[in-house]
């Protein structure tokens, strides 16, 4: 039931806003890119406020293990989709690419990295993006790939904000000196509250621009409170390349 209200509110969101004279659709747009090893579904959403003409900041959300598969529509029920959905105005400054992890047992920072920088580039060539002013999220096995993807390209994203993710001290070195705001709940069983405590340390001893909010009481949903609470929106166009 869950997901077929998440289809239902895709499709009046895409519908309401794709029949506005404006340059392009507008809304949560399903698309497909093909790639040597495998075909991608995934999502871009365009906000109301894109004329096509001013370019925008681009914001990458990876999904977590929950939202893995190939139908490009799963990865919008959590974390930012869902918050966008909830309160459109609040994202309205950027377009937002969602791709799809395909497998579980997979991680974003290895074969899917190159998926996800293919996207990029395809993404700033149907659309006006701010190439200084990529930022890149995700949550849980996101979270995870929100550190291991910045560290392979440190110089890529002007700014992120891992929720619930893990990293180890090779990782902190090299994302240094990107600006970061992270998140975890205290409670988190699933992804333990040490792992983001541990990459803050590193990272604060090796000096860099790093904040780390911590809910108290809370288990792995940090994201609903990120998203949703959280000015993100206001951390990420503070930074640029």
């Amino acid at each position: 039931m869950r997901f077929l209200v998440l289809l239902l509110c895709v499709a009046a969101l895409t519908c309401s806003e794709s029949f506005a004279k404006s340059a392009a659709p507008k809304g949560f747009l399903l698309k497909s890119e093909k790639f040597d090893d495998a075909v991608i579904n995934y999502t871009v959403y365009v906000p109301q406020s894109y004329d096509g003409k001013t370019d925008m900041p681009l914001i990458i959300f990876l999904n977590g293990l929950g939202e893995c598969g190939t139908d490009g529509l799963r990865q919008l029920v959590t974390g930012l989709p869902s918050a966008i959905m909830f309160n459109a105005a609040k994202w309205d400054k950027f377009i937002t690419l969602i791709p799809q992890k395909q497998q579980h047992v997979t991680e974003w920072g290895d074969a899917e990295d190159a998926h996800v920088m293919g996207l990029i580039k395809r993404v700033c060539k149907d659309y006006k993006i701010d190439t200084h002013r990529i930022y890149l999220t995700g949550l849980s096995q996101g979270g995870r790939g929100t550190w291991r993807i910045a560290a392979n390209h440190p110089d890529k994203f002007a700014a992120i904000a891992p929720c619930c993710g893990w990293g180890d001290e090779e990782i902190a070195k090299k994302v240094k000196d990107i600006p970061i705001w992270m998140f975890h709940g205290t409670k988190d069983e699933a992804v333990p509250y040490h792992a983001s405590e541990k990459m803050y340390e590193w990272l604060t001893a090796l000096g860099a621009d790093v904040k780390f909010t911590s809910y108290e009481g809370y288990h792995h949903n940090c994201w609903d409170h990120a998203y949703r609470d959280e000015d993100i929106p206001g951390f990420f166009l503070s930074h640029r390349k």
